[in-house]
């Protein structure tokens, strides 16, 4: 079965310096791949890179295959059907990723009339209204009726990433990417939003690339890791295998870090 997403020897560069250099990664369909470092290393330019929005000055070298489609070096328009369809990605702050001026309802709403429109299948008011419910309701949304009315800044950091889980639902992709999705939120809050996405990722069956920092949410949320070191890939391999026998000075030190912080933590309880 062809993968989903090929990178070849990617390099980003801006003014000429490079800022991830010669990575490759490949996620075939259904697999759930982690990519993880300190911030600075590069997994998120590497993310953007594989949906072709890198920022403005950024130029890519490599190879990048979405969905057998070529990333690097195309024009937008090329590409920018892929987005929604093969993949979509939830950001680390939903606050900023969100539209502060829409509705929740409505920007899920847009979503689904895009895809609908894609696939050539009519929509009516009253049946995109029903999806917006269902879709707030599995994703655990607690009155969507009230909810769906509210602005971005009226909801929870939780509420809010949940919706953008919703939103990326919405595309039914192929290939979930999804940004430091936890960050931003609560410990409480935090193991709930994994929880759902990990059962949302499983029923759709779609692939996951996982990308964070933090070493035991990868844990919980991937079978496989990359480790980014100032942009480029120092180690890989199945998860119980890198954080339990790690072979590169950088994994072990960001393994007993982890460690460290864990045993801190019980300490302190």
């Amino acid at each position: 079965m062809a993968d989903l997403l090929h990178i070849e020897n990617l390099t980003i560069r801006h003014a000429g310096l490079p800022l991830v250099s010669s990575v490759s990664l490949s996620l075939a369909p259904g697999e759930r791949v982690g990519l993880i470092g300190e911030s600075g290393s590069g997994k998120s330019l590497t993310a953007l890179a594989a949906i072709g929005l890198l920022p403005e000055g950024m130029t890519a070298s490599g190879s990048i295959l979405l969905a057998g489609q070529q990333v690097v070096g195309a024009a937008d328009r090329d590409i920018v059907g892929l987005r929604g369809t093969t993949v979509a990605t939830i950001f680390q702050e939903p606050l900023t990723a969100l539209d502060p001026l829409m509705r929740i309802g409505d920007q899920i709403a847009e979503v689904l009339r895009r895809r609908a429109r894609r696939d050539g299948r009519p929509v009516s008011r009253a049946g995109i209204a029903n999806e917006v419910a269902a879709l707030m309701a599995r994703v655990a949304l607690p009155d969507p009726a009230r909810l769906a009315r509210a602005y971005p800044h009226e909801m929870s950091g939780g509420q809010r990433q949940r919706a953008a889980i919703a939103m990326a639902l919405a595309c039914r992709p192929s290939l979930l990417i999804a940004d430091e999705p936890t960050t931003a939120l609560d410990v409480t809050t935090q193991a709930e939003v994994l929880k759902l996405l990990e059962a949302l990722v499983r029923e759709e069956n779609m692939a996951l690339l996982f990308i964070s920092h933090d070493l035991p949410v990868v844990g919980s949320a991937v079978d496989r890791v990359l480790v980014l070191r100032a942009g480029e890939l120092v180690e890989q391999g199945p998860i119980g295998e890198v954080f339990g026998r790690p072979r590169h000075p950088y994994t072990q030190g960001l393994v007993e870090a982890a460690r460290a912080f864990d045993r801190a933590i019980g300490a302190a309880l």
